[in-house]
């Protein structure tokens, strides 16, 4: 019997800058696995195919086909924000298959998505994982400050709600792998291993400061804000949500952030890094997560 897929430990990003499509993919794989400048490049490729194509197909000459050609990148926006066909490009390389929801190959997963791995949310210009890492169910949203563990029945039912509101949902599938890169070289400075236990304690503790300080305000997707009004809207918080983060990995040894790499044993090994856990631009009330459009 196989053990658990990086010694048990959960990997997520918490957002940086407008990199959420990144923290997306990464997630999905459980690892830092691309960059942000792997992405660009995947974008790159596309356009320049999608060019080709147009040439090819209108020779250039329709006014359609003309407006595409001297369009900017239809793959990567100038905020930096990636369509699906980059997320589908990135994870095609680990043989991972992207497919819509509501598409006839997904009919049975529509009543019952715990028969599948891994789902990729987008609203605007936001993109989060929703992933069963050792047979758990957990949201990799890149606005929170550590994974939200979702159980089973309740899977069903938020994924209802994110569509209720608009999101669009897609379900990855294929061979995940099993281990993240070994070397300290491949980590992305955002990145953070945690245990299960110290994801949920990371977010009950940021569930209680928001209790605790009526004052403070999270703007959520119901107002329409895109991902830099939410991240500027949201500075205020940062230094509480590190300041508990912090104390909490003080007191955890073998569980760290940004660098942390997963041995081959499955030990979890620090390395420098000023991430934090609760360095996160979103609301932390996790418990009630729905979102309306």
């Amino acid at each position: 019997m196989e053990g658990p897929s990086n010694g048990g430990l959960l990997y997520h990003e918490v957002q940086e800058g407008k990199l959420c499509a990144v923290h997306c993919v990464n997630t999905v794989l459980q690892g830092p696995f691309f960059s942000e400048f792997d992405l660009a490049a995947l974008a790159g490729d596309l356009d320049q195919k999608e060019r080709q194509m147009m040439l090819e197909g209108g020779g250039g000459g329709g006014g359609g086909s003309e407006g595409f050609l001297t369009e900017g990148s239809h793959n990567v926006s100038m905020g930096g924000d990636f369509s699906i066909q980059v997320l589908q490009k990135a994870l095609e390389v680990w043989d991972l298959q992207v497919i819509a929801l509501n598409s006839p190959d997904a009919e049975a997963s529509q009543y019952n998505p715990e028969l599948e791995n891994a789902f990729i949310c987008h609203l605007h210009d936001h993109w989060f994982c929703i992933r069963k890492v050792n047979d758990e169910w957990y949201n990799f949203n890149s606005l929170y400050p550590a994974p939200e563990h979702l159980s089973k029945f309740y899977l069903s039912a938020y994924l209802d709600s994110l569509k209720g509101s608009g999101w669009t949902i897609f379900i990855v599938r294929g061979n995940f792998p099993r281990e993240c890169p070994m070397s300290s070289e491949s980590t992305n400075g955002f990145g953070q291993w945690l245990t299960p236990e110290d994801a949920k304690r990371i977010i009950n503790s940021c569930n209680q400061a928001r209790v605790q300080t009526p004052g403070m305000r999270f703007p959520s997707f119901t107002e329409n804000m895109n991902e830099v009004d939410l991240i500027a809207a949201q500075q205020e918080e940062e230094e509480l949500y590190a300041a508990i983060a912090a104390s909490l990995l003080d007191s955890t040894p073998g569980v760290g952030t940004g660098s942390t790499v997963v041995g081959e044993e499955g030990n979890a090994t620090n390395q420098d890094s000023n991430s934090s856990n609760c360095n996160s631009n979103a609301d932390p009330h996790i418990e009630d997560p729905h979102i309306e459009g």
